[in-house]
């Protein structure tokens, strides 16, 4: 089972404080770090100091950590062009050694596309398949050949195809709920599944789609990771389950009822249940970077266990 960090840094965070949230991560034996992909808070936070650029966030935890897997959940496709994206990408894996993961998906946020003049086009599905294409394309063309691409939104013509991850094969992560489409492209270009912020039932009913693609597109259900992003709040008691939800303005019955909250063994008796359907790994989206006993806490009495 594996446990994974998962950051919102656009709520307010510095490269400081995510790297010291990487390094926390690393050295208390979690799986990976990763982070959202977007440049403007939601809800009622102040987004302070402001936001920090993804693929650059990941470049220098890439130089700064030397074990776990680097990645995002999703790098959002208006924000980049996919030939720009898989040079990026591939340059990180470099970087890294070959620990990153490229979560990818169509953007959705259009306030943030407005305050900082992104265009957000109409379209955005439709774009969003042929990036899947472009990229993974690019990195599987073989070294000395080119790359070409006519689609409707993207032409590549003669492409060099450079430069190539470290990896044979960099993992593709697609996820989301749509019930036709997005397991398609999973079938297709995905090496991971995750479902974000979703029930049991939820999650039972996206899996078992995905599972029926991959079998109308030839691959075995078991070729893909399957994955849940929660968000988590565990406490050694219900006073310390109760401030570290306050402090991220929320409520606890919520918080048990929507993520994986509650004393370490409430929280492992939930992986349990998700687990059952099927999920291998989770991601933990910890809300407070400035608390990094909560990893602590979670990596002695939550991994531990599930271990």
């Amino acid at each position: 089972m594996d446990l994974r960090i998962f950051t919102e840094p656009q709520q307010g965070a510095s490269y400081e404080t995510l790297l010291s949230v990487a390094k926390a991560t690393e050295d208390l034996g979690f799986d990976a770090f990763f982070r959202s992909d977007h440049y403007l808070r939601m809800g009622s936070a102040d987004g302070l100091p402001g936001p920090t650029d993804a693929w650059i966030t990941l470049a220098g935890l890439a130089r700064e950590t030397k074990r776990i897997r680097l990645g995002t959940l999703m790098t959002a496709g208006t924000f980049r062009l996919p030939g720009v994206l898989a040079i990026q990408v591939a340059q990180v894996d470099q970087m890294s050694g070959g620990r990153v993961e490229l979560g990818l998906g169509a953007g959705w946020f259009e306030e943030e596309h407005q305050a900082y003049g992104i265009p957000f086009p109409k379209e955005k599905f439709g774009r969003f398949e042929e990036q899947l294409a472009i990229v993974t394309g690019l990195w599987e063309t073989e070294a000395g050949k080119t790359f070409s691409y006519d689609g409707t939104y993207y032409q590549l013509t003669d492409s060099p195809a450079l430069p190539k991850p470290a990896q044979a094969k960099l993992p593709v992560l697609i996820g989301g709920h749509g019930a036709k489409r997005t397991p398609r492209l999973a079938a297709r270009y995905a090496d991971e599944f995750n479902i974000p912020f979703a029930t049991l039932e939820d999650t039972a009913t996206q899996f078992g789609r995905v599972r029926t693609a991959l079998a109308e597109a030839g691959r075995g259900p078991d070729e893909l990771v399957y994955s849940n992003a929660l968000i988590v709040c565990v406490g050694k008691d219900d006073a310390e389950v109760a401030r570290r939800a306050a402090a991220i303005g929320r409520e606890v019955d919520e918080l048990k009822a929507n993520g994986l909250a509650g004393s370490p063994a409430e929280v492992v008796d939930k992986i349990g249940q998700y687990a059952a359907v099927g999920s291998s790994r989770f991601y933990l989206q910890v809300m407070d970077l400035d608390d990094l006993d909560h990893l602590e806490l979670i990596s002695a009495q939550v991994q531990s266990q599930l271990n």
